[in-house]
């Protein structure tokens, strides 16, 4: 189970909207539906939490690229939502990197078939058999000028989206969504 919902700052402080991700496929499309719930161009943060194993913020200010923070890249990898956020760049990996020898079948099985039943150990990310690190990944100040410290944000577990939206003063506009 998930929840996710996008908090856009205004001159009179913040709004909550319940978000529907499921129509969400990539980070540019999540950074559009943030757009579109500021048309002033204000801060728009998305906040996405899974049965407390993770949570994620994604800032967009105006047509800046959207900076993201994730509490635990390995718990992220194993959500469809979480592999929104877990780009190669936030992951420190080139795009390119393999792309012309990792699309071979070099290991000696047809078509890409695997020659064992098995399925990969380790936490892949988007299918790639590519493992990711524990622990948190991405701008860990994302939030430091709207209050809420990188150490605060680190400190972070369970119920995280209620604890950033108290930080932020929107807890009440944030519950009448939740």
């Amino acid at each position: 189970m998930y929840f996710a919902a996008l908090l856009a700052r205004t001159e009179d402080g913040w709004e909550a909207s319940d978000t529907e991700l499921d129509d969400v496929e990539t980070l540019s499309d999540l950074a559009d539906l943030a757009r579109e719930a500021s048309p002033d161009e204000d801060t728009v943060l998305v906040l996405i939490e899974q049965e407390d194993a993770w949570f994620g913020v994604v800032r967009v200010d105006g047509e800046e690229d959207p900076r993201i923070y994730v509490s635990d890249a390995a718990a992220a990898a194993r959500s469809s939502y979480g592999e929104i956020l877990l780009t190669d760049e936030l992951l420190g990996r080139d795009p390119d990197d393999g792309d012309d020898l990792d699309a071979l079948d070099l290991d000696g099985t047809e078509d890409g078939d695997s020659d064992d039943d098995e399925a990969d150990d380790g936490d892949p990310v988007a299918g790639t058999g590519e493992a990711v690190p524990h622990g948190p990944v991405g701008d860990a100040q994302i939030l430091d000028d709207l209050g809420v410290s990188e150490k605060e944000l680190r400190s972070l577990a369970t119920d995280a989206v209620t604890e950033i939206a108290e930080a932020l003063g929107a807890s009440e506009t944030l519950e009448t969504v939740r």
